[in-house]
């Protein structure tokens, strides 16, 4: 019983800092980014914004796989850790290489030429990406996550404060190349510094090959998936204006940001807890219902909140120059809205060692939103970003079938879970949607609808007797004692 207390303690623990640290880091880089907005143009994003579709599929090279293969071995040492560090390098290098030969044909093909040197500077990042991804995997599989607080937060102040300084100065769209890249470095440069862990000089091709052979699948999953987002964006700057892509990807910022919170701060501490109890049918059955059902009820409320808010958030912070970016907010939020499911199932399946399953998974999904995307290229941006939307009502039962025999906890029974936080969300949205008629003013009609939305969900939400708000009222009353 003492264990099972101090595992719950521990779990709470680590969600509590790597929630604070996305809470934190992502509220600092919303001001930055807002600041950054309205000092910059849509057609200077929209430059980064094309060349950053190359640097994060590149970038799942070093970051997929590999780390995922050793939080979830069951027994790893310094050599696991030293090996798959090589093994990052060599491959950070070798894709390096030939992002920096391959630059004037991709300036030539988008017919930007700033985007050649553009490309051989922020490429660097996949560098020291490698370094950060092995350090990520030690403090993830120990539950160090204080450390990941110090670090994002140090990375996220320093590359913003420099990245606004050059704006400021007048350095366009370099401004924001040296902050994506300062970022990274800081961030790697602090957990160096502030974690034990340091790479031997030894190599074991033997465990490297048993990482490898769990971590390509993965590693295929992360690029095949990130390879059909981006290309959205390669489409929009290929047959489009640098412009619509700015607005296309600022649509998508923003719900990002506060999935990524959410999310991620769920997923790296559940994976490695779900992981250590891979033989435990019931238990990872448990958790992922648990994940589903509390990640909802905070997920929809603020996704759908941000859509209602959305048009005078943008004029109020951004300006009216962005304004075009609120019906891709729109969407976005509305696909977001669905990733608390699907991360839930597929960490499951990762984490009973079921990487072939889950690549199966996504070439299914992605072989469907390629043929829809075909379907909607020459209808506009707006129909490319509303595919996302029909292609993730239907990942959401391919996610989820595999785990009615994996869990015994399939679609139906999901469904079933999250529809009580959903029709909350609706009523909610319905009761603060008219507000915005009655009042002038930005700022007031989103503070109203914040503080309305707010007490709506959980009078409703008490009315309804939901179970998710008394488990968060139970977690916090175990904090505070």
């Amino acid at each position: 019983m003492k264990e099972q207390k101090n595992s719950k303690h521990n779990i709470l623990s680590s969600f509590i800092w790597k929630f604070g640290e996305r809470i934190l880091a992502q509220v600092v880089s919303l001001v930055i980014s807002i600041i950054l907005a309205r000092l910059l143009t849509p057609e200077d994003y929209g430059v980064v914004a094309l060349v950053m579709i190359f640097i994060t599929i590149a970038n799942v090279f070093v970051s997929s796989g590999l780390g995922n293969a050793l939080i979830q071995k069951k027994e790893v040492d310094n050599i696991d850790f030293s090996s798959v560090f090589f093994v990052n390098i060599i491959i950070s290098i070798i894709i390096y290489l030939i992002l920096f030969a391959l630059a004037p044909t991709v300036a030539n093909f988008f017919d930007m030429p700033a985007v050649c040197l553009i490309i051989r500077v922020l490429g660097l990042r996949i560098i020291i990406a490698a370094i950060n991804s092995v350090q990520q995997a030690y403090v993830s599989r120990n539950m160090l996550f204080k450390k990941f607080f110090w670090s994002t937060l140090g990375g996220t102040l320093v590359s913003g404060l420099l990245g606004v300084g050059m704006a400021y100065k007048g350095y366009g769209v370099w401004a924001l190349v040296v902050q994506y890249l300062a970022n990274t470095c800081v961030d790697t440069v602090i957990l160096w510094f502030t974690v034990r862990w340091r790479p031997e000089m030894k190599f074991s091709w033997l465990k490297a090959k048993g990482l490898i052979s769990y971590g390509w699948k993965l590693l295929l999953s992360s690029l095949l998936d990130t390879g059909y987002r981006q290309v959205r964006s390669l489409i929009i700057g290929k047959f489009y204006t640098s412009s619509d892509l700015a607005f296309y990807n600022q649509g998508e910022k923003y719900p990002s940001l506060i999935v990524t919170n959410i999310n991620t701060s769920i997923g790296s501490v559940i994976f490695p807890v779900m992981a250590q109890n891979q033989n435990n049918r019931e238990e990872i059955k448990r958790l992922t219902r648990k994940v589903i059902r509390t990640s909802s009820y905070i997920m929809w409320p603020t996704m759908i909140g941000f859509s209602v808010c959305a048009e005078s958030l943008v004029r109020l912070i951004l300006t009216e120059k962005w304004l075009p970016c609120v019906p891709y907010i729109s969407i976005f939020c509305l696909s977001y809205g669905f990733w608390p499911i699907h991360t839930a199932n597929l960490q499951a399946i990762n984490a009973m060692g079921r990487s072939d399953i889950f690549l199966k998974l996504e070439i299914i999904k992605k072989t469907l939103g390629i043929i829809l995307l075909l379907f909607t290229i020459k209808q506009g941006p707006l129909a490319i970003a509303l595919s996302l939307i029909v292609v993730d009502i239907i990942s959401l039962f391919v996610n989820s079938y595999p785990n009615k025999n994996l869990l015994g906890y399939g679609y139906v029974e999901q469904i079933k879970d999250v529809i009580p936080t959903l029709l909350l969300t609706i009523a909610m949205a319905i009761i603060i949607y008219p507000i915005k008629y009655i009042i002038n003013f930005d700022w007031l009609i989103i503070c109203t609808q914040v503080v309305f939305g707010i007490i709506v969900y959980l009078i409703l939400s008490l009315k309804t007797e939901q179970d998710v708000l008394k488990y968060f009222f139970d977690l916090l009353k175990q904090n505070k004692k």
